[in-house]
């Protein structure tokens, strides 16, 4: 799959380790990094740094990081809007882990947490399957992540009997889930943790056959003639990103779809500087853990090889050429500064047991996006559809409601199949709207009410 992959926390002897999410699975942010310690309770940034060396960060410190406690002084919590997440097989604790995690930082309950399999249904949770528990872990980080933005938004959780994998493998059944749930008026923003290289689209020559993404399309083609928001992670992988083997990486630069694709709004990965209170000590830069690593975990960021540039984008084409560049928008998704996600249930396959662990990813900041966009659907009193166009408006300059980001980059390295090292040179954030960060990051309630005003 490429549950835009988080990265969680697992290892042996305080040693951080990559475990990918299963067999045959990749993801568009192509690992889950499980970390070397599990917490009973939510720690704080101070015990995380005391026990595996990184950051870690709760919901309040995201809410006062992106300034949002003064929208939910005035009431603007999500109220009325439906976030809808998408996982290939869900969680089989999904239901007492959100509550647990609620109830650990004093979070309301959402209205409504509903679970459906409009395609299908999953076979049995197997705590032995590490794919299983790879999305399990997904869903949990998804689920609690767009709650802890817009506490007051209902939640449906859409799951699917088929992990996607690179290529077009759980696509259809992902893609036709969605336009059950659009065509139901069921929600009103949809975040998507997954994606695949484009170039693992081959057709029998095995050559990238754009027909195949553009035949896969007709879920967003339909949100946005309903109005629903569309959201993708850009992927972990930097300017890189996993072959068809979900194993070996690119040696050039490629893109992900669907967060390529033009009616989705594309989430790319930051890394934040926050104090145990969630003030910033030190501005936002893009996010990039390969030397936590030693492969590459930092956000997808670069040009389609697929789409053309489209329009909303042509005033940022110095940087973009004739193609479609993401992402569009950037939030939380370094593993050192992770988020403190409650698992609940078991996988070998993972290292997992119940407990609290600190993972990132764009996994993470499609989820916390969402719940961004709800709180900007309530404060227009309707819902805003394909934000592209007017996040392209408001830009990132003097008074926007955008932060930009000037600092990092997605370079990776890594060991090929013939175990010589390869380096993607990747793209580094700067002024303005870039490859590594996009127009930059949301600043505060001004961002919310811009969006909610059309930029």
């Amino acid at each position: 799959m490429r549950a835009n992959a988080c990265r969680v926390a697992v290892g042996l002897a305080g040693v951080l380790a990559a475990v990918t999410i299963g067999a045959g699975v990749a993801s568009a942010n192509p690992t889950f990094q499980l970390l070397s310690h599990q917490f009973s309770q939510p720690p704080t940034t101070a015990q995380c740094q005391a026990s595996i060396g990184i950051a870690c960060y709760n919901p309040f410190q995201f809410q006062k990081a992106y300034g949002l406690n003064g929208l939910y002084a005035d009431g603007i919590t999500g109220r009325g809007r439906t976030i809808v997440i998408v996982d290939s097989f869900g969680s089989p604790t999904i239901q007492s882990d959100l509550a647990t995690f609620d109830k650990d930082n004093n979070l309301p309950a959402p209205p409504s947490f509903e679970v459906i399999a409009p395609v299908g249904a999953s076979p049995p949770y197997d705590p032995g399957n590490s794919t299983m528990g790879g999305w399990a872990i997904e869903t949990s980080l998804d689920v609690e992540y767009a709650h802890a933005i817009a506490p007051g938004a209902s939640i449906l959780l859409v799951t699917t009997p088929v992990a996607e994998t690179e290529g077009v493998v759980g696509f259809p059944e992902m893609m036709n889930a969605e336009k059950y749930v659009i065509d139901h008026n069921l929600g009103d923003v949809i975040s998507q943790s997954f994606g695949a290289t484009e170039q693992t689209f081959k057709n029998a020559k095995n050559m990238l056959d754009p027909g195949m993404i553009y035949s896969l399309r007709y879920a967003f083609q339909d949100a946005y003639a309903h109005h629903v928001t569309v959201l993708g992670s850009s992927g972990d992988g930097g300017a890189s990103d996993l072959e068809t083997n979900g194993t070996d990486f690119y040696p050039f630069r490629v893109n992900s779809w669907p967060s390529a694709d033009p009616l989705v709004t594309s989430v790319g990965g930051t890394q934040l500087h926050l104090t145990d209170n969630g003030s910033r000590f030190a501005p936002d830069n893009v996010w990039n853990d390969q030397a936590l690593f030693g492969s590459p975990a930092s956000g997808g960021g670069g040009v389609s090889a697929v789409f053309s540039r489209p329009s909303y984008q042509n005033g940022v084409s110095s940087v973009t050429g004739d193609r479609r560049g993401t992402p569009d928008i950037s939030l939380s998704a370094a593993v050192n500064g992770g988020a403190n996600v409650y698992l609940g249930f078991t996988n070998s396959g993972q290292g997992v047991t119940p407990g609290y662990y600190v993972i990132g990813g764009t996994s993470e900041a499609s989820p916390q996006f969402a719940g961004v966009v709800a709180l900007a659907d309530q404060a227009a009193h309707e819902r805003l559809g394909l934000l592209n166009p007017s996040l392209y408006k408001m830009g990132d300059g003097a008074g926007s409601g955008i932060t930009d980001i000037t600092d990092g980059n997605n370079t990776v390295t890594f060991t090929n199949a013939l175990k010589k090292m390869v380096t993607v040179i990747g793209y580094h954030a700067g002024a303005g709207y870039d490859l590594a960060s996009g127009l930059g990051t949301v600043g505060g309630g001004r961002f919310v009410h811009q969006l909610a005003h059309g930029g």
